[in-house]
């Protein structure tokens, strides 16, 4: 863990770039979601520079309440490596996690969090409470960076809910 510390205060600019790049993937994986008619909500999971697993919102299509992004993503990612454990790797991921997701993260000793849209009212690495990232009596603590491609995330989130006021009305 200090090795991710120690690099974000030594090479800023370099770990800006990367978690953009991979961010750009995460908004991939919402698009499928906006696609399939979902809340557009992407994540990945990387772990030596590559991606091991990846999911998208898939809530209504399931119709599972738990399919989130951050879910699959975390499944695909264990079963790629054959482990629960995940303290090696970061998820990269559309909105910030819920309380559902960021237990889940914590469960899987996720590293690091780096997420697109803030989430004030439901957000747990940051909104209105870090389950990750400051919460001492929990068993594992990840850092957690907010806000990359903000603009991006929140954009496709908008349009998505634009799209079903507009739709509803027309019924």
């Amino acid at each position: 863990m200090d090795e991710i510390d120690d690099s974000l205060q030594a090479f800023p600019e370099i770990i800006q770039q990367n978690d953009e790049t991979w961010m750009r993937q995460a908004l991939r994986q919402a698009e499928r979601a906006l696609n399939d008619d979902e809340v557009p909500i992407g994540a990945i999971i990387i772990k030596d520079e590559q991606i091991i697993g990846k999911g998208w919102n898939q809530v209504e299509t399931l119709k599972d309440g738990t399919a989130h992004a951050e879910i699959i993503a975390l499944s695909a990612a264990q079963s790629h490596l054959s482990d629960w454990r995940l303290n090696e790797c970061t998820l990269y991921v559309t909105k910030e996690p819920c309380p559902m997701c960021a237990g889940a993260l914590m469960n899987c000793r996720i590293g690091r969090v780096v997420f697109g849209a803030r989430d004030p009212k439901a957000g747990c690495c940051g909104g209105w409470q870090n389950l990750l990232d400051s919460n001492p009596p929990l068993n594992h603590q990840a850092p957690t960076v907010g806000g990359i491609l903000e603009e991006d995330c929140v954009t496709l989130l908008k349009h998505f809910f634009q799209e079903a006021r507009r739709k509803k009305k027309e019924k």
